[in-house]
């Protein structure tokens, strides 16, 4: 088995298969069919040095490169890095695979069905399944307001209903509100109460928003809230389950 790559990149090949169907449908040497039966996603290929040819692919959610040898009989599966311990994979990897998905995937995020909480115009944008029941999405909630009341951060709260018998009541009373961002804010500083009070009606529109949102969290491979998606300084994008740590929170915040 092929283990996965020790690069740090939130990878989410259910969502990155369209990019891949041209990859897939090459015939690849012998050992490059290997590797795809192993896992490996292939995206594309690249030059490199040495005599080899680079493959840029994806496996568990990862980015991997492979390299053929000359003779196609060889692959190599790693990072390539030269004499001065540069990493030669990596400006392949992040143009092939981190650069396409993240686009890929920031747009999913912007389509989906979410209440954005802190200044439209925020020079940083943070989105985060949202659970009204989960009381880590409350503690996320309250850590993040320094960003969010300075008008550095606006977290976009893309609404899901898993936790239990009245999160689907509740998530429909704060998304069919006249102002749903006022909903959920008070609905988040009353968490400790019970919050808002669920609606035994949902409209149709709502759960088809609920169920889209829902398919879209397992499709980004997150399996519990909050499931925190962000761009890092170099504009990759990156995942986070769960309450983030203090020293977490100002990687996804940024600056206060």
């Amino acid at each position: 088995m092929i283990k996965k790559a020790s690069l740090v990149v939130a990878g989410l090949l259910t969502l990155f298969g369209v990019l891949t169907l041209t990859a897939q449908a090459k015939d690849w040497p012998a050992p490059i069919k290997a590797l795809e039966k192993q896992g490996i996603e292939v995206i594309g290929t690249f030059d490199a040095p040495g005599g080899l040819t680079g493959y840029a692919g994806m496996v568990e959610q990862q980015p991997i490169a492979v390299y053929l040898t000359a003779d196609e009989k060889y692959a190599i599966v790693g990072p390539m890095i030269d004499g001065k311990g540069a990493n030669l994979s990596q400006q392949p990897l992040e143009k092939l695979v981190s650069k396409p998905m993240t686009d890929r995937v920031w747009k999913d995020l912007e389509k989906s069905t979410w209440i954005g909480d802190g200044k439209k115009n925020a020079p940083r944008i943070v989105y985060t399944f949202t659970d009204p029941n989960c009381p880590y999405c409350n503690k996320f909630w309250n850590d993040a307001r320094p960003w969010v009341t300075s008008g550095k951060v606006q977290l976009r709260h893309v609404m899901v209903a898993i936790l239990g018998p009245t999160s689907p009541g509740k998530a429909t009373a704060i998304l069919a509100a006249k102002d749903p961002q006022a909903a959920l804010t008070q609905h988040e500083i009353n968490h400790a109460q019970g919050g808002v009070k669920p609606l035994s009606q949902m409209p149709e529109k709502i759960r088809m928003q609920l169920d889209a949102n829902q398919k879209l969290m397992q499709q980004l491979g997150a399996a519990a809230t909050p499931t925190i998606f962000y761009k890092d300084a170099s504009g990759t994008l990156q995942k986070l389950q769960g309450a983030p740590s203090s020293e977490m929170l100002g990687k996804i915040m940024g600056p206060r």
